[in-house]
């Protein structure tokens, strides 16, 4: 779909590609069609002046929008793999990674820069680190240049080498794993153009009407389908007059900018889709009451995007236990092993993790039972919580939760005196709500958990963490720990 991309914008190159909003939510176009194709065959030149070739390995650390997008277009037409730099890992995690795919080039934006030289005690505030890119490798700059930022990397005319119809890497996406351990996962061309097709089969763009998200597996269909995109807007009351005004045809936004984005009581537009951390029956119906035509919640994995997906009203209707998360989408295959793990495959699957051999299925650790073609997830293998003789799965159990007022809710362990774990309901409620008519409401849903009943109940916001902003489990422990060691933080279940 990069191939195509590249051609497409040259059919209508004066019409917007990229856009932006100023606070009022009026959109600005940031680059036209034409303009980013040009910015690609610029990059492409510049890489390739540098000696880049194919199989070489690019850094990026650049933010979404028209450059970072030029560049991974450069890339793609050159045959190099791109190496995607994350601020959230921490530096010591991306430097061990980093160590297994040596890029032979760093671009970075000056912000980028800044986060990993002068501003890193600012930006380690925000949780943000990179190792000194110089460390990597060679550095240049994509975009504005700041005093001590590298060489800028310009873009320059001239023909470059096109890259033939071998299926190599393209991009590496850095996943979990430790220092000692780390991990990272390789799509090649053909696996990353699959999993594009499956968005733009479940998007389904149309010419012209614009498309809101900031990833790249947004941008690239979207604009392959000749729809322009835009960037959305941090703050909540400006991503709300961004909607009101750009009547978007669809959004894609994590459950975190879904949740502060509502907050605000805004009158949505087109249709919605979230993913990337859980996404329950009660955030997908409010989507759809603030005025989405429709509402998806879109289950994917690093390894493998999109997996599956389910509609707001199949979520709804559904009334089993765990969290249903549709049906896979065409192409993908599923199956539960014998330990209870999904196991998932398909033509948009990673081919390996970087320095391992290529596996037949991804492990996704999520517990999961199938209904008939419908995929339901019971939580992470790794999240289970042991109390007495009962293992609890929490991703079975939170849907639940999920009731009219709520806004996220955890169901955590909390290390007990006899060495046991007490079993503890984090809800944050959403803004507004009363919190002793939820806790009404929510008595009778904590009665029908049964083994799973929690032992207490805590309101507080639940902790996020990581570039999706999923609950942070471990940090939820810590808060339910210190919130029930004091008896009038919580009450029992």
């Amino acid at each position: 779909m990069l191939d195509e991309l590249a051609t497409a914008l040259r059919r209508h190159p004066d019409r917007p590609a990229v856009l932006t909003t100023a606070r009022s939510g009026r959109p600005r176009v940031r680059a036209t069609r034409g303009e980013l194709a040009d910015l690609a065959d610029g990059y492409a030149a510049a890489l390739h002046h540098h000696g880049l070739t194919a199989g070489d390995t690019l850094g990026l650390a650049v933010r979404p929008g028209p450059r970072a997008l030029s560049v991974l277009i450069a890339a793609h037409r050159l045959g190099l793999r791109v190496a995607v730099l994350d601020p959230n890992a921490g530096p010591d995690v991306l430097t061990a990674r980093l160590a297994l795919a040596r890029p032979a080039l760093v671009v970075a934006d000056a912000a980028a820069q800044a986060v990993a030289g002068w501003a890193r005690p600012l930006a380690g505030r925000a949780l943000l680190a990179l190792p000194r890119l110089a460390d990597l490798g060679p550095v240049r700059t994509v975009g504005r240049r700041l005093p001590g930022c590298a060489p800028a990397l310009r873009p320059r005319s001239g023909p470059t080498p096109e890259r033939g119809g071998d299926d190599g890497d393209a991009v590496i996406i850095f996943t979990s794993g430790t220092t000692s351990r780390p991990r990272a996962v390789v799509h090649r061309r053909g696996g990353l153009d699959a999993g594009m097709r499956a968005v733009a089969d479940l998007v389904r763009p149309t010419p012209d009407a614009p498309v809101l998200g900031g990833t790249f597996f947004v941008l690239v269909p979207a604009l392959a389908a000749g729809a322009p995109v835009a960037l959305p807007a941090r703050p909540p009351r400006v991503l709300a007059r961004q909607v009101a005004r750009l009547r978007p045809q669809a959004s894609y936004l994590t459950p975190p900018q879904l949740r502060a984005l509502l907050a605000v009581r805004p009158r949505l537009h087109g249709r919605f889709y979230s993913g990337s951390a859980p996404v329950s029956a009660a955030l997908l119906e409010r989507t759809r009451r603030a005025g989405a035509t429709q509402a998806w919640g879109v289950y994917a994995l690093t390894e493998l995007f999109p997996a599956a997906a389910v509609e707001a009203s199949e979520k709804a209707a559904f009334t089993g236990d765990g969290d249903l998360v549709g049906a896979p989408l065409p192409g993908v295959r599923a199956h539960v092993g014998p330990d209870g793990r999904l196991l998932l495959a398909g033509p948009g699957q990673a081919h390996r993790y970087l320095g391992e051999e290529p596996g037949d299925w991804v492990d996704t650790g999520d517990v999961a039972r199938l209904d008939g073609d419908r995929i339901v997830l019971g939580g992470r293998s790794k999240d289970m919580i042991l109390r007495g003789a009962e293992n609890i799965y929490p991703g079975l159990y939170e849907p639940a939760l999920h009731i009219p007022g709520v806004n996220l809710a955890v169901l955590v362990g909390v290390p007990a005196d006899d060495g046991d774990e007490r079993l503890v309901a984090v809800v944050e409620p959403e803004p507004g709500a009363d919190p002793r008519r939820l806790r009404r409401a929510l008595d009778p849903v904590l009665a029908a958990m049964g083994a799973a009943r929690p032992d207490a109940l805590v309101f507080a916001p639940v902790p996020t963490s990581g570039r999706s902003r999923k609950p942070d489990r471990a940090a939820a422990s810590a808060l339910a720990a210190a919130a029930t060691a004091r008896p009038a933080g919580a009450r029992r279940g």
